[in-house]
């Protein structure tokens, strides 16, 4: 294991982010804290309680993983397309260092900024709404196991995109959509028939409530549904990026 490699890729990244922290850091936050006024205050006032949850506190796992999983994304896919786009690629892939460096590095600083943006959504919370979470590592386990995941499909797509207009089509048109529908803002017990049955078939829906679950001690399906997709959904996307790296798929392009 090459961790000078490892140590230089992740500090690159990092440093990035510092070069831009309002963009990077403070975009997320003030946009999280208008949804904690528009949907604590307005909506708030109207629906006190929400599974036995106050409903400002219950949107908090929801509104955290609204921001991360596309931060995540584009933290990750943009790390790895800015060198093949200027391809500065070819100076990683001729130099001694693996997948797993390459991997550990980009992937590692990409979560590390989402992880950081999180505990800082957590904390302006605190200035809308008190909250008590039940299982603190569940949640620190859950939010390490999303961003993870979440950063490996950036990287998939910071090697499948060929413009920068389609590092944004899966974050805008798939994952934002999902994440809305998924129960962010609501329990899906709320929700009418057939249409509590088909959000089932929502992959967000899984990781809110297991992120949820985490926080409060509810949710509306099992937890250890919600950490077995998790689980599944880090192993494919660690299988498809060890595939791209063994074909050198779009990597020199």
């Amino acid at each position: 294991m090459n961790l000078t490699a490892i140590r230089a890729i992740y500090m690159f990244e990092l440093a990035r982010t510092w070069r831009t922290l309002f963009q990077s850091i403070f975009t997320p936050v003030l946009t999280t804290s208008l949804y904690f006024v528009v949907f604590g205050s307005a909506i708030g006032g109207r629906m006190h309680e929400v599974a036995g949850v106050p409903y400002g506190a219950f949107i908090i796992p929801g509104l955290m993983l609204l921001t991360i999983l596309s931060e995540s994304i584009a933290n990750a896919s943009f790390g790895i397309y800015l060198p093949r786009f200027t391809g500065t690629i070819y100076e990683l892939l001729s130099a001694p260092v693996g997948v797993a460096e390459t991997l550990i590095g980009y992937v590692g600083a990409a979560a590390t900024k989402s992880i950081i943006l999180a505990l800082i959504i957590l904390a302006t919370a605190r200035c809308f709404v008190p909250y008590h979470i039940v299982h603190p590592l569940w949640a620190a386990g859950f939010l390490i196991l999303i961003t993870v995941s979440f950063c490996l499909l950036g990287f998939i797509l910071g090697c499948w995109a060929d413009g920068f207009e389609k590092l944004q089509v899966v974050p805008l048109m798939v994952v934002t959509p999902l994440t809305f529908l998924g129960g962010t803002f609501y329990s899906i017990d709320m929700l009418p028939e057939p249409w509590r049955t088909i959000t089932l078939f929502n992959p967000i829906v899984y990781l809110v409530n297991g992120f949820r679950w985490a926080f409060y001690g509810t949710a509306d399906v099992d937890i250890r549904i919600s950490a077995g997709l998790t689980l599944a959904f880090l192993l494919i996307c660690v299988s498809i990026i060890a595939w791209i790296f063994r074909t050198g798929y779009r990597l020199r392009s």
